[in-house]
């Protein structure tokens, strides 16, 4: 009988593996679809297939606003011509406004223009022979760097400059540099890709692997105000302290590679205070303004009502391990504090999608253990389709007495960002939507995106240490909001063009932030209103106090690039297509790289000779964390696995089972 055990134990788990494992099969059997790959060294290559040899960042923050400048060092230690691209990821923030390329002594700005106008202009050059470089967006978040005619023993070094704003949450300011673009789950057939899609299908190095390739990083903080914290979660740092409020931070040496996970730096100022108030710029042609308003005390109501969660879990291969335990951690803390009056749900999401009820269940502690055991069971496997898991979610029943809040947990390791995003905004009537990014390097276009879209929230845990204070803000974050019919009065200062449009409730413990441009001298009051906890809140800010300042100028490109946002990156349905002749305007207008504008940069000069460079594509270390579960196409005729399989076949594995056990005993008793 105990010989039995084991073969009981070994058919119920390997049914459960193979269900589980036949997307992934499907994906390396055929790769039809436009999908990551792993890199394989050829031997016998002449060409250099590391031609990135280093990348280094130099980020400045004053006041609110970081400028960053990134360096990209291009060698080839190869015996021919090599063209090389480069995927690499960026703040969904980020104004890219400057790129240019040196070749030795040689120095060419690079243009902003069209990008098929721009992609041209290169692919010309790199057909004459000609030293070019194309920088392209492919998301709000991703973007890639085609540098044309690399000759060997060449160093061509690329630098890219943006600006972005830190917007503090509940007193703390934390700077993020995205180093490494996590691979993207696609069923999308490679032949019908477009051209903003085909980056998807970029090579990968094997979980271990690391590339021959330096990172660093040096960030200087000068706040104004004297710093209360300072401290970076993601890399050990030396930090060099000029004064009170001046701070150096650099990479310690530590031996292991700095590129595979998000640099975060976070701080505070004396007393938790934020900067809030008035920034103006004068331009020559406009001039442009920023508002930040710091949000009234949160006030906890003593009776909030009942609510509903439908927690969306992803259990896909990227999630494998790491990401996944994490995950766990947070949902445990999340599913065990809801209160009996609450009621929940748990949807798990791969390749195919399952929910844990038909419709949501008291929060009671029978069902909390239920489902808490139905999460600890799950191991990680197949594709990762978000959209088809949102449309089941949506699709359970709701209880009108109850506020509904969807939280979607997973690393956002998706190429279809937008069917999401659509999804989502069509559902905004039946729930709010809150998003968790699990992970060392999380798809942040998607996690942010998810919130927007949701009118919710976004939270990105980096380690199981912080899932439980994650766990706890998303508990104080919807409670109430802070601020609620907010309204903006420009008294004797001429405004125009603002953003956003319409002010939106405010939920978090986060500054209100306005940005637009105005006309005339700098006159006048602006008075922000609304109902906070305790009442009525006003501010007024007097615009006399605040003169223009040359260090601000760019204000203009902030702007430009939150009117981008609104118009494009987050926007439903086909508005960016629509939107595309205005879109293209303000990117040649203020020299940024948009979804259909890029920079390209040509040394006039005839450099090969010789037959057609060696295209390369420079393989990506994965993300810290990730396993080589994440890679992989999917057959694009595959069937969807049928989840209702998984009990009925279990059963006949049982069955089948004890079925020979038996027989057996009767052999034995003959």
């Amino acid at each position: 009988m105990r010989k039995e055990r084991p073969r009981l134990i070994y058919v119920v788990t390997s049914i459960f593996l193979f269900l589980l494992s036949v997307p992934a099969y499907c994906e390396q059997a055929e790769n039809k679809t436009l999908s990551p790959y792993f890199f394989v060294e050829e031997a016998d290559s002449a060409g250099d297939k590391f031609p990135l040899k280093e990348t280094n960042v130099s980020v400045t923050i004053n006041g609110v606003i970081a400028d960053i400048h990134v360096s990209q060092k291009y060698t080839n230690e190869g015996a021919q011509p090599i063209n090389a691209r480069y995927v690499f990821p960026g703040s969904t923030r980020a104004s890219v406004h400057g790129l240019k390329m040196a070749i030795g002594e040689r120095v060419v700005i690079a243009k902003i223009k069209e990008r098929e106008s721009a992609k041209q202009e290169f692919e010309q050059a790199k057909q004459e022979g000609k030293s070019a470089s194309l920088l392209e967006q492919q998301r709000p978040n991703v973007f890639t760097m085609n540098v044309a005619n690399i000759m060997p023993k060449d160093l061509v070094e690329v630098d890219l400059h943006y600006t972005e704003l830190l917007v503090p949450t509940d007193g703390t300011y934390e700077f993020v540099y995205p180093t490494v673009v996590g691979p993207r789950y696609s069923n999308q057939p490679e032949a019908a890709a477009s051209d903003t899609d085909m980056w998807v299908k970029s090579p990968y190095l094997k979980e271990g692997n690391v590339p021959p390739m330096k990172f660093d990083i040096a960030v200087t903080v000068m706040a104004g105000i004297p710093l209360q914290e300072l401290g970076c979660s993601s890399h050990k740092v030396d930090v060099q302290w000029d004064d009170q409020s001046t701070a150096k931070i650099a990479l310690a040496p530590s031996g292991d590679f700095s590129g595979n996970r998000d640099f975060i730096l976070r701080y505070r100022l004396v007393g938790k205070t934020i900067q809030s108030g008035l920034m103006l710029y004068r331009g020559e042609r406009e001039n442009f303004f920023l508002l930040m308003v710091q949000p009234p005390e949160r006030v906890n109501p003593a009776d909030i009502p009942p609510r509903e969660y439908i927690f969306v879990l992803d259990v896909s291969g990227s999630m494998y391990g790491f990401p996944l335990d994490t995950a766990k951690v947070l949902i445990k803390d999340l599913i065990g504090h809801l209160r009996e009056k609450d009621k929940f749900n748990v949807v798990l999401f791969s390749g195919a999608s399952a929910a844990m009820a038909p419709s949501s269940i008291p929060a009671t502690g029978e069902n909390i253990g239920k489902a808490i055991n139905l999460i600890e069971a799950q191991r990680g496997g197949g594709g990762t389709e978000l959209a088809a898991a949102l449309s089941r979610t949506f699709s359970i029943p709701k209880d009108e007495a109850y506020s509904r809040s969807v939280v979607v947990i997973t690393d956002g390791y998706i190429a279809a960002e937008k069917e999401a995003f659509d999804l989502i905004q069509k559902n905004l009537n039946r729930s709010n939507v809150f998003a968790f990014g699990i992970g060392s390097s999380v798809n942040r276009f998607l996690i942010e995106g998810v919130a927007k879209a949701g009118l919710g929230e976004p939270f990105v845990v980096t380690k199981p240490e912080e899932a439980h204070e994650a766990a706890s803000r998303f508990r104080t974050y919807i409670q109430s909001p802070i601020l609620t019919d907010i309204q903006l009065q420009y008294k004797g200062f001429d405004v125009y063009d603002v953003e956003p449009a319409n002010v939106p409730d405010l939920f978090a413990q986060r500054p209100l932030i306005i940005l637009g441009k105005w006309r005339g001298e700098w006159t006048g009051e602006v008075e922000v209103s609304g109902n906070g906890g305790e009442g009525k809140y006003s501010s007024t800010f007097d615009v006399s106090r605040t003169p223009p300042e040359e260090a601000h100028s760019s204000l203009s490109y902030l702007w430009a690039r939150s009117r981008i946002a609104r118009l494009s990156d987050f926007a439903a349905g086909t508005a960016a297509e629509e939107n595309r002749e205005e879109i293209i305007s303000l990117g040649l207008k203020y020299n940024l790289l948009t979804k259909y504008t890029s920079f390209v940069a040509v040394l006039e000069e005839i450099r090969n000779t010789g037959p057609q460079a060696t295209n390369v594509d420079q393989p990506l270390p994965l993300p810290l964390h990730v396993s080589n579960l994440a890679v992989g196409g999917t057959c694009s005729n595959a069937p969807e696995p049928d989840m209702t399989l998984l009990v009925p076949l279990t059963l006949m594995a049982l069955a089948a089972v004890l079925f020979q056990r038996k027989n057996i005993a009767r052999r034995k008793i003959v």
